[in-house]
């Protein structure tokens, strides 16, 4: 069946996850540990960062999830309490300085721009907040291509659960088969397969062929070649 739409993950998909969230992570522990360095040591520890390279181990949490999962042992480490007006404003400080750092991937603004140029429905589903992911479209350029953006804060849950597809089925009336997600982690394919969409992995994120192949319809390089694989 033809694709009637496409709807894309953010971080590592449209964004280099590593150029953008590595610095901004970093900056955003340094806000939180106040200068406190056993505090920093702890948050470093749990966002699993170098802390002089930038660089993200595998199993780190701000990778694939959002600031309600790994917002409560952040909360615990500086005092707080893992409230919804704390996870908000650590939403507002990744947001801050994600725009600081923000680095789209090669030729993936631009497959964007030429898609919708076409009249191609489109949307984003992130694990970001609404407002940061929002923002950055806009900085990008990609706020007009992009109506539909939707992140785990919109009220339709995070990835790998699929209300966010399931949302933009329900408001554009295609049919499941008919939408294509692209997305670099098993969240996103998970979500896809759930909700009946063709889910097509990129190897632009920090997961490799081998992590996406079982979850995925179609693996391709990079959004462009996605899109390309699609006929699109």
């Amino acid at each position: 069946m033809a694709i009637r739409a496409v709807l894309f993950d953010k971080d590592g998909t449209i964004l280099d996850f590593a150029r953008t969230w590595g610095p901004a992570t970093l900056r955003v522990l340094d806000d939180l540990a106040a200068g406190d360095a056993a505090r920093k040591s702890a948050l470093i520890d749990v966002a699993a960062i170098d802390p002089h390279s930038a660089v993200f181990a595998p199993h780190s949490p701000i990778i694939a999830g959002s600031s309600a999962d790994y917002g409560v042992p952040f909360a615990d480490i500086i005092g707080r309490t893992a409230t919804q007006d704390f996870f908000t404003e650590m939403d507002l400080l990744f947001a801050r300085h994600g725009l600081d750092n923000l680095c789209p991937l090669p030729g993936a603004v631009e497959a964007i721009l030429a898609l919708g140029a076409t009249g191609m429905p489109m949307g984003l589903v992130t694990n970001d907040s609404e407002a940061a992911a929002r923002e950055q479209m806009v900085q990008l350029g990609l706020d007009v291509s992009l109506p539909f953006i939707a992140g785990y804060d919109s009220g339709f849950g995070a990835k790998p659960h699929p209300g966010m597809i399931i949302a933009y089925i329900d408001r554009s009336g295609f049919r499941p088969s008919e939408i294509a997600v692209i997305g670099d982690s098993l969240h996103d394919l998970h979500a896809a397969r759930a909700a009946g969409a063709l889910g097509i992995a990129v190897t632009t994120g920090l997961a490799s062929h081998a992590d996406l192949a079982e979850a995925a319809d179609l693996i391709a390089l990079d959004l462009p070649s996605a899109l390309k694989s699609l006929g699109l």
